[in-house]
């Protein structure tokens, strides 16, 4: 099986572009892996976010929305998850 087209091209890639905005927040408390999967989950399961990036040692959390971020509602979410969402990342 070839990943080629009869003319020669090559027809495999698919590109996945995400729209809306990705806002980078910094969030203390988080220490391990177990602090990341917790916010991976809790964060993904709000309408709208599109992907949760936690960065552990940087103490950071990137958030693509399909619209405009909820910061409200996010550091709720942190928070009562048992960290602290201390604000946007510059």
């Amino acid at each position: 099986m070839s990943c080629c087209t009869p003319d020669g091209s090559c027809s495999t890639v698919t590109v996945e572009v995400i729209e809306g905005a990705t806002t980078v927040y910094n969030v203390s408390g988080m220490t391990c892996g177990h602090c990341k999967a917790t916010l991976t989950k809790e964060i993904g399961a709000l309408d709208g976010v599109l992907l949760v990036d936690v960065d552990v040692d940087a103490g950071r959390v990137s958030v693509p929305t399909s619209g405009a971020p909820d910061d409200v509602l996010l550091a709720k979410v942190v928070d009562d998850a048992g960290y602290e969402l201390t604000g946007r990342a510059a």
